[in-house]
């Protein structure tokens, strides 16, 4: 067993051996803090971003819970959820939105860690754990695949916690917000001042401190959905830097990474947004403005195809009963949405694959990028009659 020794130094690390990794994370979130992106999606974004948070602390602890239980965690009363792993993702929701609306130049405090850690535990787990009360003598824990053993209860516990919290706003301030997250992220769990939710409250603390350097609100990344998927190697990272007397490299290598990886993600996700915005300008610019109104009919039609392969693709037959209403007035429905579709891929507007004879139809998104006025209109012109047309006729 692995017995706690208190850091002489809290945050101690090879600078040389993680700098192209702090660069890298760096780059990454100066990229993904400066793309310009609209509130309204960007507010769904969150939503996401923190249901993936709440998944990945939860698991790593063990939870086990469907999506749709995850859902009614986020949504739901206390009184409506039945198991302890939904209490305990609605506790942990409640934590990272308390964090987010503290204000940037409040102090991290022995205070503030342990409210942190009392919205974590009321609710879910106080029946065995006092919600943001440190362990007292002879109450010690063990964890850990390697079999650590947190701080001495009582006193040592006490000293440790109150001097983790003097380097969070002393010695950490000499060094690249980043690691200083980290390292308080790895300190704490180290440490394991509490009965119970240590994981959790560290992964939150680390989750505060990285929104006071810009990945906050809509730009909140979920380290933990990261740590869940890559729960071995975090498990790993955080005992080797207690084996080798705190020296944070490893685990500060590890988490730079998934800084960079989740950044990135984000990003990703943010430039989708914004394409599928320019589509929708582009596709509602052009459609509308076709000059015989039986190809204005047509083109309403094709707009509602293309709004619902913007919000996901589909299948042929999941797409077709997601439009048929728009094509019951017509004499052969089949038919027009055949033809409908088949103008859309002409025009390159939407593509599909083929897997043992089911298609999948998606959005081409460079389209809105790749077209121009001229080019719509000249092809609208050449498009083949249906007769010609060889798309599943």
């Amino acid at each position: 067993m692995i017995h706690y020794q208190l850091p002489q130094n809290w945050i101690i690390y090879d600078k040389a051996a993680i700098l192209d990794a702090l660069i890298q994370a760096k780059s990454a979130m100066v990229s993904l803090t400066n793309i310009p992106y609209q509130k309204q999606w960007a507010e769904r974004l969150q939503v996401v971003q923190l249901k993936r948070e709440v998944a990945g602390t939860s698991r790593i602890e063990g939870a086990d819970f469907t999506d749709g239980e995850l859902d009614a965690a986020l949504n739901e009363t206390v009184e409506q959820l039945h198991t302890r792993s939904q209490r305990q993702a609605a506790a942990t929701v409640k934590a990272y939105r308390w964090i987010a609306a503290l204000e940037n130049d409040r102090p991290i405090t022995e205070d503030l860690i342990s409210n942190i850690h009392k919205i974590i535990i009321t609710d879910a787990d106080d029946d065995h754990c006092p919600p943001g009360v440190l362990r007292k003598q002879d109450q010690n824990v063990i964890f850990g695949v390697l079999k650590h053993r947190g701080c001495e209860g009582g006193a040592q516990c006490q000293n440790a916690f109150r001097l983790l919290c003097q380097a969070i706003n002393q010695n950490y301030r000499d060094h690249d917000p980043l690691l200083q997250a980290l390292a308080a992220h790895y300190h704490f769990a180290a440490m394991h001042p509490f009965l119970d939710g240590n994981g959790r409250t560290a992964r939150a603390l680390e989750a505060l401190m990285l929104q006071r350097v810009g990945l906050r609100d809509s730009l909140f990344i979920a380290m933990s959905n990261y740590y869940y998927e890559e729960k071995n190697s975090y498990l790993a990272a955080l005992a080797e830097v207690r084996v080798n007397s705190h020296d944070l490299t490893p685990f500060l290598l590890f988490g730079l990474k998934g800084i960079y990886i989740q950044c990135n993600r984000l990003f990703e996700e943010i430039k989708r947004n914004i394409s599928k915005t320019l589509f929708k300008d582009v596709m509602y610019d052009l459609f509308i403005r076709l000059q015989s109104s039986r190809k204005r009919v047509i083109a309403e039609r094709q707009i509602e195809i293309l709004k619902v392969l913007l919000d996901s693709p589909q299948t042929l037959e999941t797409l077709h009963k997601k439009v048929v209403v728009f094509y019951k007035d017509l004499k052969n429905p089949t038919k027009a949405f055949y033809r409908d579709l088949n103008e859309l891929i002409s025009l390159r507007a939407i593509s599909y694959t083929k897997h043992e004879n089911i298609y999948n139809m998606f959005v081409r998104l460079e389209w809105a990028t790749e077209i121009t006025e001229s080019d719509f209109f000249q092809k609208s012109k050449e498009l083949p009659k249906a007769k010609s047309q060889s798309f599943l006729s």
